[in-house]
């Protein structure tokens, strides 16, 4: 692997190291169930695709090297991974945000709560 190809694949790490530094911290930092779900969810996914865009361009760059088939399926794996963790980390936000609005958890800073006003329930005030 040369330098150039190098430098791409330690780019898209550390893009994807930052957005998942981001992520964890913002479990600590933010207020509430809701925004601290957010920020970890979107935060995690981003700097996952791009782990995942690192070993892509490793592979592709080893693939066009040495011509291994294994780094080919590892592309395919990784294109699988990837697509899977889009569909999952929403579906699981989604589900999270839902079981604690279900159970009565408000948004901290919240001003309006559309979904308790649909099922007719007024929100506690801060």
């Amino acid at each position: 692997m040369g330098i150039l190809e190098g430098i791409v694949v330690l780019v898209f790490l550390l893009v994807g190291i930052f957005f998942n530094s981001l992520g964890v911290l913002s479990l600590y930092r933010f207020p509430d169930v809701y925004t601290r779900m957010h920020g970890a969810t979107k935060c995690s996914t981003f700097g996952t695709l791009f782990t995942g865009f690192s070993v892509i361009v490793y592979s592709l760059f080893r693939y066009f090297s040495v011509g291994e088939t294994r780094f080919l399926v590892l592309i395919i794996h990784t294109l699988v991974a990837m697509a899977i963790l889009l569909v999952t980390n929403a579906t699981g936000a989604h589900a999270i945000a839902r079981a604690a609005h279900r159970s009565r958890i408000d948004p901290k800073f919240a001003v309006v709560d559309r979904l308790a006003e649909k099922e007719g329930r007024r929100r506690a005030s801060l």
